[in-house]
């Protein structure tokens, strides 16, 4: 490295903070303002310049130049004001950003991986510089499905170094240890393929034989080149996302946040509920409105952890119900996607429960819509003959009512009542965002459930008062959970993420709150996540050992995670 490269490496340089020795030591007298400050200073200045910006897109500008200036420096400001900048640095400003993004564009922080290239993987990855022993986690996406805003090409590459942020700021992962990879195979976005200045192939997104190839090239050479990497998948449309994990979670160590991260956070919220009704698993009847990755990974995770106090597999799939547009799931409906088939209820079972368009059963005028976490298939019923939500949850009574659809207001007034009048203390998660998508407000659905509804959403909203209590409404942000797995996976070496992992991450993050008091938040906040993270780490590397899949020791493994949580400070 030349000596000057030490300013311009985000990795390396230290600005106003590198000392008058430093300086002479690598050429600088002369290149900086004379002052000497700490990084307390820097960070102090940093965060008012930061405040200073009244738009969240102008935070987010300012925040990614300073990540590509002086990566220390950026983490800590992230890590002291992590909350604050969480929805700034990832969901939902990144969304704008990414919209923006080849018009925009700054610098390269990824690797791009070409669909018509795939014999260029290797070189792709070898030009970062990068050992066998260097790298401790890949998050890699196809930007097929971002955030609720769909299909964004190669503009969704910011996805990956924004999760890859967030892992750092709020788990200590190594910054200098990670790589964000966007799969380039075309996009089916019109305005992108019609822009001037977008960045991506121009064409369709590449779909079959061909993409299959290009995702098992790219798991057989990262693992292969970097061998204690777990691969995080962030982002793929529904049937590649499930696919993908089902066929290669034995044979690699990867991690689909959008599938097991949203699964496990959703059972956090699920384990604090059954403290509170003081019930199992293996008691419960869940009914997923809107049955797409999101929704079906819940259920995948629900029925697990029902198969682990004893129900058989087909005993816990009998005890899940999934809604998407067409209505009820069942076995007679035409391409059903293979996510949803392991639930699809039998036709016979449901002939005599009321049809929309025939029996006036109209909680809500909307099926359960296509969004991210949306519900699925374009075959099935007609609209007019499906069962819809309210039809279900009089017959089922649901334990556990989780909203995934995107289909706003969807949990009526009427839905509401009578999933409170099934059982005495029903777990109700509206979990689409942004709020505008949300099935059902708590401000809506305490009142109607007369305060019996143990709530968890998917966005951040204030205590609900209600006859005389606060009722808190935890926020079921996978950041709570995700960055803590993957420093666990890490510390461990796990060569797996099994179902065990997944759950003792669940319970750590679950732990963390006591939800027996009336009113009290099902979730912890988002205000401490690095002792969240690290809480959820520990827990995670001690399943790994049970389970059999670590391949590294440790005599005390909260030691372990805290001496391998990477701290921003200066270094000599």
């Amino acid at each position: 490295m030349h000596d000057h490269d030490i300013l311009t490496n985000p990795l390396t340089n230290k600005g106003t903070a590198f000392t008058q020795e430093e300086r002479k030591k690598y050429g600088l007298t002369g290149l900086l303002p004379v002052a000497v400050e700490t990084l307390d200073q820097q960070a102090a200045r940093a965060y008012r310049q930061y405040s200073s910006y009244e738009k969240n897109m102008e935070k987010y500008i300012f925040l990614d130049q300073l990540h590509n200036r002086n990566e220390v420096l950026y983490y800590r400001l992230l890590a002291d004001h992590l909350a604050e900048m969480l929805p700034v640095v990832y969901d939902p400003t990144v969304g704008e950003a990414i919209k923006k993004w080849s018009r925009d564009y700054r610098r390269s922080r990824a690797v791009y991986l070409d669909v018509n290239h795939p014999e260029n993987i290797r070189a792709s990855f070898g030009a970062t510089g990068l050992g066998a022993g260097d790298v401790d986690l890949i998050v890699v996406s196809d930007a097929e499905e971002i955030l609720g805003i769909g299909d964004w090409g190669v503009n969704g590459t910011d996805i990956s170094v924004g999760k890859l942020a967030v892992y750092t700021a709020a788990a200590g992962i190594d910054p200098a240890r990670v790589i964000a990879v966007n799969l380039d195979v075309g996009t089916d976005n019109e305005a992108l393929l019609n822009d001037p200045a977008y960045l991506g192939n121009r064409h369709a997104r590449v779909r079959g034989e061909k993409y299959d190839a290009l995702i098992a090239e790219y798991l057989k050479v990262a693992s292969e080149l970097y061998p204690q990497a777990l691969l995080h998948f962030e982002d793929f449309g529904p049937a590649n996302a499930r696919r993908i994990l089902v066929e290669n979670r034995e044979k690699y160590r990867i991690f689909n946040d959008d599938m097991q991260g949203t699964g496990a956070i959703v059972m956090a919220a699920v384990i604090s509920g059954l403290k509170v009704t003081k019930q199992r698993f293996a008691d419960q009847r869940l009914v997923v409105y809107g049955a797409g990755t999101a929704g079906t990974g819940m259920a995948d995770q629900i029925s697990a952890a029902m198969q682990r106090e004893g129900l058989s597999r087909e005993e816990a799939r009998k005890r899940v119900w999934l809604i998407d547009r067409n209505g009820l799931v069942t076995d007679d409906m035409p391409n059903l996607p293979n996510y949803q088939q392991a639930y699809a209820r039998p036709a016979a079972e449901v002939a005599s429960w009321a049809r929309e368009g025939r029996s006036g059963d109209n909680g809500h005028e909307h099926a359960a819509s296509a969004g991210h976490a949306g519900a699925g298939h374009q075959g099935g019923n007609p609209a007019a003959g499906k069962i819809g939500l309210l039809e279900v949850v009089k017959r089922v009574k649901p334990t556990i009512l989780i909203g995934t659809s995107t289909d706003h207001g969807a949990f009526t007034e009427d839905v509401v009542k009578a999933l409170a009048a099934g059982v005495e203390r029903p777990i109700l998660l509206p979990l689409s965002n942004p709020t505008e998508k949300i099935e059902v407000m708590p401000s809506e659905a305490i009142p109607w459930s007369e305060g019996r509804a143990l709530m968890a959403t998917g966005i951040p909203l204030p205590p609900v008062q209600y006859n005389g209590t606060a009722f808190h409404i935890g926020q079921g942000n996978n950041a709570l959970l995700y960055p803590g797995l993957g420093l666990g996976v890490i510390v461990s070496g796990a060569k797996h993420v099994t179902d065990g992992m997944l759950l003792a991450a669940a319970e750590a993050v679950a732990s963390q709150v006591d939800p027996q008091d009336l009113g009290a938040s099902l979730l912890p906040p988002v205000d401490n996540l690095r002792a969240s993270s690290a809480t959820v780490a520990v827990a995670v590397a001690k399943q790994a050992v049970a389970d059999g899949v670590a391949t590294k020791p440790a005599d005390n493994w909260v030691q372990a995670v805290q001496d391998a949580m990477w701290q921003p400070v200066y270094r000599s």
